[in-house]
């Protein structure tokens, strides 16, 4: 007996577009089922026109057709998207923006419009990766500790902040821009990790001749027009520094937590003491501090410090936080990031990737806040 209409439109509502993570079904995506003998024919809409998912999307829906008894072959073609389709979806993924605009109040909220993460109710833990000074490897730690915390099972997503030395979709191996959506933006994925930057819109050789309100408009874009999803945490690569960007994250993020990145040497280290310091002046809670670059193992099994040592100690002891890990230099780690191609998927099991892990481990469980939100509950 031949599969009905009714049970293809089942079968496919489990198929889910591989940017949003929603069913095809739901979104619209589903046109013209029909079904003659072992043959189903229909007609899948994609949201732009040259979708670079396409292939992945057929493969989906084949699959999921095929595994029907009576399904053999499937004749699928793709159509794009009208404007007002569009329109559908990004209300659906992201509600009306009219209906949000001046809904929050206070900190959080850029001219009007709603910063999903600075809500009460959102379970996203903000992640701010700082450094006082630039060469520290505060970059390379941001990807191999985003990718660490999606290989523990967390929905990640990074916000590269370093609008002038914007480096995350290089290390990340990103080799294609956000889609756009009716204005909404869909983070590309790559190892896990959803990721939006400054490189998707200017070239490596352009320089980024900014002005502070420029950064502020930029950074707030990142925030309220990309689909972020709800991921479990969002890790904010800030440039070095105590500037602008570091201050409309303050207001943006302002339940945030700081994270430093510092080298051994002591004179790196007081620099980095600078961003912990303006961190807490704007009321962000500096929760750890990570010491890059600790040591070199030589191929005679000796560790040479050669950076020097105990700067992450001093550090974090003088702000009263755990040092949370001291990451070796290896040329691995560095060759991982001019490749796209992080230490923590190339070589788990190394001795660098286990201590990004450990630090993944101890950021989800042990440094959780344990102070909840309740917005439900109101003082009136």
């Amino acid at each position: 007996m031949a599969a009905t209409t009714d049970q293809v439109i089942e079968a496919l509502r489990p198929v889910q577009d591989p940017e949003l993570n929603r069913s095809i079904v739901d979104l619209g995506m589903v046109h013209d089922v029909s079904v003659s003998g072992a043959t189903v024919s229909l007609e899948v809409t994609l949201t732009i026109s040259g979708c670079p998912l396409r292939n992945e999307i057929q493969t989906r829906v084949t699959d999921a057709l095929t595994a029907l008894a009576d399904v053999t072959d499937v004749d699928l073609r793709f159509g794009v998207m009208t404007d007002e389709q569009r329109a559908k979806v990004r209300e659906m993924m992201i509600g009306d923006p009219a209906a949000t605009a001046g809904s929050q109040d206070g900190h959080g909220h850029a001219e009007g419009r709603l910063i999903p993460f600075a809500d009460p109710a959102s379970k996203t833990r903000c992640l701010l990766i700082a450094s006082g000074k630039g060469g520290v490897g505060k970059s390379s730690v941001t990807t191999n500790l985003a990718v660490s915390l999606a290989q523990q099972g967390h929905k990640v997503a990074v916000v590269d902040a370093d609008v002038w030395g914007f480096s995350i979709p290089r290390m990340l191996g990103v080799d294609r821009p956000p889609v756009v959506i009716d204005d909404m933006l869909v983070p590309p994925l790559s190892h896990g990790v959803h990721v939006i930057s400054m490189g998707f819109f200017a070239r490596d050789d352009q320089p980024v001749i900014w002005r502070g309100p420029m950064l502020h408009k930029a950074l707030e874009q990142f925030l309220t027009d990309v689909f972020w999803d709800d991921p479990d945490f969002l890790l904010v690569d800030l440039p070095p520094g105590t500037g602008d960007i570091s201050l409309s994250l303050a207001q943006f993020l302002p339940r945030a937590e700081v994270y430093v990145v510092t080298t051994p040497q002591p004179a790196a280290q007081r620099v980095a003491q600078r961003a912990a310091f303006m961190a807490q002046k704007v009321n962000l809670e500096v929760k750890g501090v990570i010491e890059n670059m600790s040591w070199f193992t030589g191929d005679d099994g000796t560790r040479y410090d050669i950076f020097g040592s105990g700067g992450g100690h001093d550090l974090a002891e003088r702000l009263e936080v755990p040092l949370l890990g001291r990451v070796p230099l290896v040329p691995a780690l560095r060759a991982g990031s001019d490749s796209g191609l992080p230490i923590t998927v190339t070589d788990p099991d190394s001795e660098a990737a286990t201590i990004f892990a450990h630090m993944a481990t101890v950021i989800a469980d042990e440094l959780a806040p344990t102070r909840r939100f309740h917005p439900e509950l109101k003082i009136v």
